[in-house]
């Protein structure tokens, strides 16, 4: 099967009337429905209608709404139709921090005990300073900086056995259960 220019065609106009994936595989036979979705992905279909469309219509119907508001009444439902699955709700996002500024004070951070914490600066001041490449499956993983500085690197020294990292930075990593268990009451 070859993407003709006819084929493409049906599948721009069955795609922005709103028909499903598997629909356009059906009335175009010889596809797959993973077919045409990388068609339509690779075509710049994949927002039905193109992000041009929504970004004008709210501008739209904003000016003449005050003048005309049957009009606009009657406009919206096909553009509505299209923008009601896109609102998405940003509250139940987690912030982003940009690379290079503090990150907000961590809960478990409070729970590590001072040896701990003393004994991970100690080792810290020991460690190889590796590159993501020069780990290996012996080189604790326990990163130091900031990834987005060129000050970043992996602690590097031998790792206690069956663990990710060295004996310091197992200690931070991985409390006993019985505290887990206090913290969630």
């Amino acid at each position: 099967m070859s993407w003709t220019d006819e084929r493409v065609e049906l599948l721009k106009k069955m795609w922005g009337e709103g028909q499903s994936a598997s629909q356009i595989a059906k009335e175009l036979g010889g596809v797959t429905r993973n077919a045409v979705i990388g068609k339509v992905h690779r075509l710049g279909l994949s927002n039905r209608g193109g992000a041009e469309e929504p970004a004008a219509a709210p501008k739209a119907e904003a000016k003449p709404k005050p003048a005309a508001k049957p009009e606009a009444a009657a406009r919206p439902e096909p553009q509505t139709e299209s923008a009601e699955p896109k609102p998405q709700p940003v509250a139940a996002r987690n912030k982003i921090i940009p690379a290079g500024q503090p990150l907000p004070p961590q809960p478990s951070a409070n729970e590590i005990s001072p040896e701990a914490l003393a004994k991970v600066n100690e080792i810290e001041k020991k460690a190889k300073k590796l590159t993501l490449m020069e780990l290996t499956e012996r080189t604790c993983k326990w990163p130091v900086g900031d990834p987005a500085t060129e000050h970043f690197w992996f602690c590097g020294l031998p790792v206690q056995q069956g663990k990710p990292y060295c004996e310091a930075h197992v200690g931070v990593a991985f409390q006993p259960m019985s505290s887990r268990r206090d913290r969630r009451r």
